[in-house]
């Protein structure tokens, strides 16, 4: 079986691989040139939950600013997650953190070079540790990442709904991995999967797999994968507060490490969870003060979604408040996630120029 799918999907990678700044081309491979652990590390974690074009620009700009992994360890928390805003799903950004520390305190700035060792790492799940060490040091690890469910079960019907096919596919994936380059293995199926055996009318005439693919023979690539029926969210409620002093800035604080959006920094808000509302009027501001309705942003998480009642007070004198006033030149650079940066712009239109696309702009992740 690996020489039936892995021959001709090495073959299609070669010519006509993606040319992307984490990876290094086939024929740069074939001249010795290996891949950086670092910075194929980055780009999964960025990855995860988002696209390719939504990550390229907050990739160029982590490597700039910390071209290794000891400089990202050594980096301020609060810079990284200043450079993460807007990518959502900021425990990633907690955990890479956490993990780049790691790495330099724990292994002298070596990534382990094997999925176990890997996966020890905080924020290193079993896909991103497959992927590592598949991509990194050609590990021969069964990589598994949405593109690459969407191709096995089209080659083999798996008519089992995901998440429960998920063991099924793995196993497949295993059993088609070659020892000889399974990093592009692995990348030559991401590809095939964005460029050809895409969600909706897939060009089967161009897939170098179409021949042994069960789906494509019955007529029913659209149909795979199976997807058990979506649950509907919960809504949350809560409340934000944007206090503005008479020279245009904004209160912030940082919000508590552990929880929802954890060491973000944000406007204050009333205490919603992901299990439960919060207060929704004035008696949850966090001082007295002229608070006027700015209307309701809504933001859907992973798992719920929220609804924020906004609330706008300008105040004469700053005082003696937890947290910052940041200036209207600075807000924009501010580790604002998504959600904050709406009730922000709910209450003063115009605060934020255009933000670098995200993938999925209406969805986040604590």
């Amino acid at each position: 079986m690996t020489n039936r799918i892995a021959a001709p999907l090495l073959d299609w990678y070669d010519r006509h691989h993606r040319s992307l700044p984490w990876r290094v081309s086939p024929p740069d491979r074939a001249h010795g040139v290996v891949n950086d652990p670092y910075r194929v590390w980055l780009s999964e974690i960025m990855l995860q939950q988002t696209t390719v074009p939504a990550v390229m620009a907050y990739f160029e700009s982590f490597v700039r600013q910390w071209p290794t992994v000891a400089a990202l360890a050594a980096a301020p928390t609060e810079e990284v997650m200043k450079a993460w805003a807007g990518l959502g799903y900021y425990s990633r950004a907690r955990n890479l953190k956490a993990c780049a520390e790691a790495i330099v305190r724990d292994h002298g700035g070596r990534f382990p070079d094997s999925e176990a060792g890997l996966r020890a790492l905080p924020g290193i799940g079993p896909y991103t540790a497959a992927a590592i060490a598949a991509i990194a040091f050609d590990r021969p690890a069964a990589v598994v990442d949405g593109n690459i469910e969407r191709v096995f079960t089209r080659l083999f019907e798996i008519a089992t709904p995901l998440p429960a096919a998920k063991p099924d596919i793995r196993r497949h994936v295993a059993d088609a991995t070659p020892v000889t380059r399974p990093g592009d293995f692995a990348q030559g199926l991401m590809d095939l999967g964005t460029a050809i055996c895409t969600p909706r009318r897939p060009a089967c005439v161009l897939c170098p797999l179409a021949t042994g693919c069960a789906a494509r023979k019955s007529g029913r690539q659209e149909e795979f994968p199976v997807k058990a029926p979506k649950k509907a969210k919960p809504v949350r409620r809560g409340a934000a507060f944007i206090a503005v002093d008479a020279d245009g800035g904004v209160l912030l604080v940082r919000r508590p490490d552990k929880g929802m959006l954890g060491g973000m920094s944000g406007v204050p808000t009333s205490n919603w969870t992901v299990r439960g509302d919060g207060e929704t009027g004035v008696e949850a501001a966090p001082f007295p003060a002229e608070w006027t309705p700015a209307g309701t942003v809504s933001h859907v998480f992973t798992h719920f979604e929220l609804r924020l009642d906004v609330f706008h007070a300008d105040v004469a004198h700053r005082g003696n408040h937890p947290g910052w006033w940041s200036s209207p030149a600075e807000i924009g650079g501010e580790a604002l996630p998504t959600l904050m940066k709406k009730a922000i712009a709910a209450a003063l239109p115009g605060a934020f120029p255009p933000d670098r696309p995200a993938s999925k702009p209406s969805k986040d992740k604590p």
